[in-house]
């Protein structure tokens, strides 16, 4: 990574403003330079009302559209946004290249979503898949002090820069995952998690590389509860 490089600490700087509104419900096209997101904002939204976010992080290879798959059938009725940015490359930059872009991506569309949106900054958090888990874990926790929970399905590592506050942390994996194998990462990964301090709540499953639907409203059981 080169000295100086934007985004490089993999700090976010944008902030929830309570004085936020008037996002519709829907789907959202933000203006983004160079990548694609997008937020969906929840049917029956109350424009005053401070609305829980979820940052979704898509795996190798995917875009914005194939982060927000996981959670989007749950939004409505479990009430919170969702916002998918994609990676500026194949996958996320710390898996390539350290932090960078990626990181100067999601700060820019964090800032455009805490314009339009009410965001409730006690259920922030950031989730992902695969890769998109692996980049979850690893931002969630060099910026605890934004995101109150982290969601990763089916991780391979965590790559944080530094440690920020104390985000609750809930990770999934299938036992016969043959992308990212459990015993070298989910199992290596909580255990790691926890002598650092972090409250995990940690579910293997019966499965390959996948988020079954059970398990995606497992997880968002436990954000919303």
């Amino acid at each position: 990574m080169a000295p100086g490089r934007r985004g490089g600490d993999g700090r976010l700087h944008a902030r929830p403003d309570a004085a936020a509104g008037g996002a519709e419900p829907g789907l959202h096209h933000l203006p983004l330079t160079g990548v694609g997101a997008l937020l969906y904002v929840p049917a029956g939204y109350p424009p005053d009302a401070p609305l829980p976010l979820v940052l979704s992080l898509h795996g190798a290879g995917g875009n914005a559209q194939h982060g927000l798959s996981p959670l989007r059938a749950l939004a409505d009725e479990a009430g919170f946004a969702l916002l998918a940015v994609g990676a500026a490359g194949r996958t996320w930059d710390v898996i390539v290249d350290g932090y960078g872009p990626d990181v100067e991506a999601i700060d820019e569309a964090l800032a455009h979503v805490f314009g339009r949106v009410p965001v409730d900054p006690e259920r922030l958090a950031v989730s992902g898949f695969s890769d998109g888990a692996s980049y979850a874990l690893s931002l969630g926790i060099t910026n605890g002090d934004l995101f109150t929970h982290v969601l990763a399905f089916s991780p391979g590592f965590m790559a944080p820069a530094a440690q920020h506050g104390a985000p609750r942390i809930f990770i999934s994996h299938g036992t016969a995952d043959r992308v990212l194998p459990i015993a070298g990462c989910s199992r290596r990964v909580v255990p790691a998690l926890q002598r650092a301090g972090y409250e995990v709540e940690y579910r293997e499953f019966a499965g390959a590389h996948t988020v079954p639907p059970e398990v995606a409203r497992e997880a968002v059981g436990w954000f919303d509860g």
